[in-house]
């Protein structure tokens, strides 16, 4: 890799953009950042439980507060001031974020995409947030149609790259891979 490369990865519930940030920080060395630690980091500071429901109600205030670039603006410093020459922005949600990411020449939107069951099940698998792992598929589907989720399939149709990640992860990783060379140098 000789460009550096700041690779934005958007996606639906548990469409394997943690798991593509993990590989590539493990493989490529590259720097993460995402969206959800800042909110984590507000709800936790709150002493209230880490929950879809209060990230998503979290998110909408902060933007409906102090405008609706207010999260793309920390990615943006956190990404533009990063020396690592690959740095993944995990869970970009709004159209907002990327025209603000945009403005970093070496920003790449990466669209991960995988079929509504598969993710169902990798959701009550990795029990991310304190409500995951007793979710049933209806709960599920009905996350969907909640404001902050609405967005982020808008989003593919401004990727620079879409990756099908309903295969195997050595599918998933052969892809990133090629993405990291395309984009790299």
């Amino acid at each position: 890799m000789e460009k550096k490369i700041i690779l934005g990865f958007a996606g639906e519930i548990a469409s394997g953009k943690g798991t593509a940030a993990k590989y590539l920080v493990e493989r490529h060395k590259a720097a993460t950042y995402r969206f959800s630690t800042m909110l984590r980091d507000i709800v936790e500071r709150l002493y209230l439980s880490v929950d879809r429901e209060h990230m998503q109600r979290t998110s909408t205030m902060l933007r409906r507060e102090f405008g609706e670039d207010v999260l793309a603006k920390v990615m943006f410093e956190d990404a533009r001031n990063d020396t690592h020459q690959l740095i993944v922005i995990d869970g970009v949600r709004r159209l907002e974020d990327v025209k603000y990411l945009r403005e970093i020449p070496e920003f790449k939107l990466c669209y991960v995409s995988a079929p509504l069951k598969t993710r169902y099940e990798r959701l009550l698998t990795r029990g991310e947030n304190a409500d995951d792992s007793a979710k049933t598929y209806e709960q599920f589907e009905k996350d969907h149609q909640e404001e902050p989720e609405l967005e982020i399939t808008k989003l593919e149709a401004f990727a620079e790259e879409v990756i099908d990640n309903s295969g195997t992860l050595p599918e998933l990783y052969q892809a990133l891979d090629a993405i990291v060379k395309k984009y790299g140098g």
